[in-house]
């Protein structure tokens, strides 16, 4: 059952999205907000407080509240065929390592049994696999780390770059650290080591750090 700032919330956002209310257009005010959904003022200002911070309207002091402009829903999408340069491919890890590093640490400071078996069983999978599915199974390890995040866009985003993520630094790497080199595989496999002990221990800062670094070498490796 909907609270009464909910109702209010509701009632202005479908005027918003069937356009009734246009972007730029000013909010009814208080008084014709209380009338009409038959509230306090309170709930009329926690209402409006509500859609500012879903990004619908701005308030301005003295003038009122404005509808903003609905942005476009759209889904965040990466072909491989975006990757054009060695630069991209750089910028590619750079991105990785700042999301990653943080998943790693949300990931041990919110681990549970269920994902603590599910990033076993991925790092276990990457230590078992041939050449031919280890790239596979190295996304399979990243993805699982974001799932026990327990956020969901770390898990969308992983979705959206899938397996290309791994696959692009090993054609750049040239044939001395592709996968089918065992040397690269097993320094792949100690940081995945280190990565998985962290999380699994609820050790957030070394999570991090042990995921910086194996992106690190993964981004050292792609310049040297």
């Amino acid at each position: 059952m909907r609270t009464r700032p909910q109702h209010v919330v509701a009632g202005l956002k479908d005027k918003i999205l069937r356009g009734d209310l246009a972007p730029g257009a000013k909010l009814p005010s208080e008084a014709e907000l209380i009338e009409e959904y038959a509230v306090s003022r309170t709930v009329v200002r926690e209402a409006v407080s509500r859609l500012q911070a879903e990004g619908l309207v701005e308030t301005f002091q003295g003038r009122g509240s404005f509808v903003l402009a609905v942005p476009e829903p759209s889904s965040f999408t990466l072909e491989t065929s975006a990757i054009r340069s060695h630069h991209d491919v750089l910028a590619m890890v750079d991105f990785r390592i700042g999301v990653e590093t943080e998943a790693a640490g949300l990931a041990a400071s919110r681990v549970t049994p269920d994902s603590s078996a599910s990033i076993t069983a991925a790092h276990e999978s990457f230590t078992a696999a041939g050449h031919e599915g280890a790239v596979e199974a190295d996304f399979a390890f990243h993805r699982a780390i974001a799932a026990a995040t327990d956020n969901r866009f770390y898990v969308d985003l992983l979705d959206s770059l899938g397996p290309m993520m791994i696959m692009l630094p090993r054609t750049r790497l040239g044939d001395e650290y592709t996968m089918t080199d065992s040397t690269h595989v097993e320094r792949v496999q100690r940081e995945h080591d280190n990565v998985a002990a962290a999380i699994l221990a609820g050790d957030a800062d070394t999570a991090r750090a042990a995921m910086r670094l194996h992106l690190g070498n993964t981004r050292r490796r792609l310049t040297g």
